[in-house]
C-alpha cells in the first residue's frame, strides 16, 4: 500500500495551499469590511458610538486582519520556495502585489491604528487626544485603500496562474515585467506619500482596482 496521500509531498503542498486560502479569505474579507463597511459607518456614526467601536471592535478585527495577513504571506512564501521552478509571470506579479499588501498591513496600517486606538481610549478616560492621532488615521486609511486597489489584480493573477492553463500570459517579455513592476511600485509609493484621489469613495476604489487589473494585463500582453 502506498504512502497516505495527505503525508506525501503533494499532500503537504495541498495543506499549505489550504491554510493559505483560509488565511487569505480572513485577511481580504476583513480588508473589504474595513473599506466598504466600517469606514462608511464611521462617517455617519455619532462620536460616542464611533469611539466605542474604535476601542472595542476595531482591535478585535485588526487582530484577525494582521495575523490573517501574516499566515497568508508565510504560507505563500513556503509554496513559492517549494514550487520555485514553476513560478509563472502571473504568480510573480500576484506575489509582488500580495507582498506589498502584507508590508502595508504590518508597517503602516497596524502601527498607525494602534495610535488611533490609544488616542480614543485616552479621550474616553477623560484625557486629551494624542497629537499624532490626527495624522495616523489618514496614513492608515491611505494604505488600506491602496491594499484594496491591489487586491483585485492580486487575486486575478494569483488565480490565473493556477486555474488557467499555464497562466494567462504565455510569453511575456522582460520589458513588460519591468513596466508592470514600475507601475506597481509607483502606486505603492503613492500609498505611503500620496493621496487617495479617486479611491476616496467605495465605488472609486473598486473601479480603480478593476481598472488596474485591466491595465496590468494589457501591459503584460502588449509589451
Amino acid at each position: 500500500m502506498g504512502d497516505i496521500a495527505l503525508f506525501s509531498s503533494f499532500g503537504l503542498d495541498y495543506i499549505f495551499r489550504w491554510v493559505h486560502f483560509l488565511a487569505g479569505i480572513t485577511w481580504i474579507g476583513l480588508l473589504y469590511y474595513f473599506n466598504f463597511v466600517q469606514t462608511e459607518y464611521f462617517k455617519e456614526a455619532e462620536a460616542e458610538h464611533r469611539s466605542g467601536a474604535i476601542q472595542k471592535l476595531v482591535p478585535r478585527a485588526l487582530w484577525w486582519f494582521r495575523w490573517g495577513a501574516m499566515i497568508t504571506f508565510l504560507t505563500g512564501v513556503a509554496m513559492l520556495a517549494y514550487r520555485h521552478t514553476g513560478i509563472s509571470y502571473d504568480i510573480t506579479v500576484g506575489a509582488t502585489l500580495g507582498t506589498l499588501m502584507f508590508l502595508n498591513v504590518w508597517l503602516i496600517i497596524w502601527p498607525n491604528q494602534k495610535i488611533v486606538i490609544a488616542s480614543a481610549t485616552q479621550v474616553a478616560q477623560g484625557g486629551e487626544a494624542l497629537p499624532e492621532a490626527a495624522g495616523a488615521a489618514p496614513k492608515a486609511g491611505l494604505a488600506s485603500r491602496t491594499n484594496t486597489l491591489f487586491s483585485g489584480p492580486m487575486l486575478f493573477f494569483m488565480g490565473s496562474s493556477t486555474h488557467m492553463s499555464n497562466g494567462l500570459v504565455m510569453d511575456a517579455s522582460t520589458v513588460s515585467l519591468g513596466v508592470v513592476m514600475l507601475l506597481i511600485f509607483a502606486l505603492a509609493g503613492n500609498g505611503i506619500f500620496g493621496k487617495q484621489g479617486p479611491m476616496t469613495s467605495v465605488g472609486g476604489v473598486i473601479g480603480c482596482s478593476v481598472g488596474l487589473t485591466a491595465v496590468l494585463y494589457g501591459l503584460m500582453v502588449l509589451l
